[in-house]
């Protein structure tokens, strides 16, 4: 780490937050910072970052070495880090990009619901097989993964077992990802309510929401079975749309690297790596719904009839965002038709 970022990490006191993992940044020729706003028992860290950097390591025989900071443990709240990464106090960051929204507007086409099926392997390959479409958002950093999980749940603070019409959620205040996850809440009738998601535990404890909008995978690190009765999702587990994250470095930071271990780099961050992480996200979906059930909490599947009704609202969303782009100079409609044809085709 250079001295800068040194100082950096002791001013805020986050030293002891850092993960080194086991190659000595003192003996490295580069030594990396990793930061992202969850915890380093999540799946992001544990099955995602931390393995990623080791290969590396391995791969580089300790040429090249990371710090990960865990928690916004380098400073700031979640929407600072693509900020971070893109001006440099970071080196590379995992962050949700609906922080930051109307900064990649093209990669939203493939979080929104009807486009999005509920398969993250599916989206990830999509997305990594046509990023040309979405290519233009990230030309300000250097992209390693953009990916999503499994989709969005319904999760509800009450119990709500004998739900049979989505006019039942009218009026409820829900937690929402992104811009686009607010234009789905709004259809339905109800208030949406922005927060990144480690405010979320405290935000249904208290009742300053009455629920969210959230995949199962996010459920052992916040504990959201303990704060939950009821989870929704589509017939045929149809989600509601899904979320877009980037696994990105800052970009003078790759190209000032020796060309043989930027090689290194774009070794372990394409197809395979998009395809290992998608089948990661979609295993810690199971454990997490494991633990909804295990708690006593209803995992209901709408009927045909709420679930076609939910298609349609999502599609009004898809419409709505198609209309935005279009305004935008975008060509909104063929970007659409072109990540549903992707996604389909890896679908399962």
């Amino acid at each position: 780490m250079d001295i800068k970022r040194t100082l950096r990490a002791l001013t805020l006191g986050t030293i002891g937050a850092a993960l080194s993992l086991p190659a000595l940044a003192a003996d490295a020729e580069v030594t990396l910072t990793i930061h992202h706003f969850l915890s380093p028992k999540s799946t992001t860290q544990a099955q995602m970052i931390e393995p990623w950097a080791k290969k590396i390591e391995k791969a580089s025989d300790g040429r090249i070495a990371f710090e990960i900071f865990p928690s916004m443990s380098m400073g700031g709240k979640p929407p600072a880090l693509y900020r971070q990464v893109r001006d440099g106090t970071a080196d590379i960051v995992w962050t949700l990009a609906g922080y930051t929204p109307g900064v990649f507007p093209r990669a939203e086409a493939f979080e929104l619901p009807t486009v999005h099926l509920g398969s993250a392997v599916a989206t990830n390959l999509a997305i990594n097989d046509n990023f040309d479409l979405i290519a233009e958002d990230f030309e300000d950093v250097k992209p390693l993964l953009i990916h999503t999980h499994d989709g969005n749940a319904l999760h509800l603070r009450e119990s709500r077992s004998d739900i049979i019409s989505l006019d039942e959620l009218q009026g409820l205040k829900l937690r929402t990802p992104s811009r686009t996850g607010a234009w789905l809440i709004e259809a339905l009738g109800a208030e949406p309510v922005g927060m990144p998601v480690p405010a979320l535990p405290q935000a249904l404890s208290k009742g300053a929401v009455d629920g969210a909008f959230v995949p199962f995978e996010i459920f052992p690190p916040l504990k959201l079975a303990e704060l939950t009765e009821t989870s929704l999702e589509g017939r045929n587990k149809e989600r509601f749309g899904t979320s877009i994250f980037m696994f990105v470095m800052n970009k003078d930071r790759f190209e000032a690297m020796p060309e043989d271990l930027q090689k290194i780099i774009e070794d372990h961050s394409g197809r395979d790596f998009a395809k290992e992480i998608g089948e990661i996200w979609e295993l810690a979906e199971t454990s997490g719904k494991a633990m909804q059930h295990d708690s006593g909490s209803d995992i209901i599947r709408l009927d045909e009839n709420a679930t076609a009704e939910m298609t349609a609202i999502g599609q009004k969303v898809v419409e709505r965002w198609v209309e935005e782009a279009s305004s935008d100079d975008l060509d909104g409609e063929a970007l659409i038709d072109a990540a549903r044809r992707a996604v389909r085709k890896y679908t399962y």
